[in-house]
C-alpha cells in the first residue's frame, strides 16, 4: 500500500544533510511551508543552498533559517524589502552568497529542471549585469541569454489538501512556486492543512500529481486521516 504520509515534520527533514539545495515555496506568506522551515531550523544542516522567491522578510520562515546561520548562498529573484534586514545583514557582512534571478527566468530555469531541458535561450538579462559571463546568441534580431535548469535535493512547500498518494491542490495564490518545484527536486515534502481519504480529491483539481511528491505531512487543524 502506497502511504506517502508522515507524522510529524521533523520526520519529514530528518535526512536533508549539510550543502544541501533545497527549493522552497511561496511568494511572501502566501504559500510559504512555514511548520517545515522550523523543522528544517531545528535539524540545523549546514551550508545550505536555498532556492526560493525572495530571501525572507521579517523574523519568520526563510529569515528565521538565515538567521540560524544555515544558509551559505540564496539563488532568488527578490532577496530585498522593507524589513528583509536579517538578509541585508548577512549578505552586506559577506556571511551570504546571492544569485539574483529575474523571477520569469526563475521558474523557467525550475520548469527546466523538472522537465528535463538541457538549457534555454531567454531575452530577459540580456544586456544587463546578470548576463555578465553567459553565453549569449542573437536570435531573429533579438539578443538573448542562455540559462541553465535549476534542480534541487529537495524541495518545501506547501498546499491546502493532500492524500496518501500524494496528490496536492492549493489554496488560490498559495500555488505559487510549489506546482514547479515539486518536478524539479529529487524529494518533495508537502505540508497541507489536511490529509483527505484517497479517493475524496477530484482528479480535475489536483494541481500536483503524487508522483512528484515524496513525503506528506498535515499540519492544520484537519488533521491526518
Amino acid at each position: 500500500m502506497i502511504d506517502k504520509t508522515r507524522p510529524d515534520t521533523a520526520s519529514c527533514v530528518a535526512d536533508i544533510p549539510d550543502g544541501a539545495t533545497i527549493l522552497v515555496g511561496g511568494f511572501g506568506g502566501a504559500g510559504m511551508p512555514h511548520e517545515l522551515i522550523d523543522a528544517l531550523i531545528a535539524r540545523a544542516p549546514r551550508d545550505l543552498t536555498i532556492v526560493s522567491n525572495n530571501a525572507g522578510n521579517g523574523t519568520a520562515g526563510l529569515a528565521a533559517l538565515l538567521a540560524a546561520g544555515l544558509v551559505r548562498k540564496v539563488v532568488c529573484s527578490f532577496p530585498r524589502q522593507a524589513d528583509s534586514h536579517v538578509f541585508d545583514g548577512l549578505y552586506r557582512s559577506g556571511k551570504l552568497e546571492l544569485e539574483l534571478v529575474p523571477q520569469g527566468n526563475l521558474v523557467e530555469r525550475l520548469r527546466a529542471g523538472g522537465s528535463g531541458i538541457g538549457a534555454f535561450f531567454t531575452p530577459t538579462g540580456y544586456g544587463t549585469p546578470l548576463a555578465e559571463g553567459k553565453e549569449t546568441r542573437v536570435i531573429d534580431g533579438r539578443g538573448y541569454v542562455l540559462e541553465y535548469p535549476i534542480k534541487g535535493d529537495f524541495a518545501l512547500i506547501k498546499a491546502r489538501q493532500g492524500d496518501r498518494w500524494g496528490n496536492l491542490v492549493f489554496r488560490k495564490t498559495a500555488r505559487n512556486f510549489g506546482p514547479v518545484m515539486a518536478t524539479a527536486a529529487k524529494v518533495t515534502v508537502a505540508q497541507v492543512e489536511e490529509i483527505v481519504p484517497l479517493g475524496s480529491l477530484d482528479p480535475e483539481v489536483i494541481v500536483t500529481p503524487g508522483a512528484f511528491v515524496s513525503r506528506v505531512v498535515a499540519v492544520g487543524t484537519g488533521g491526518a486521516r
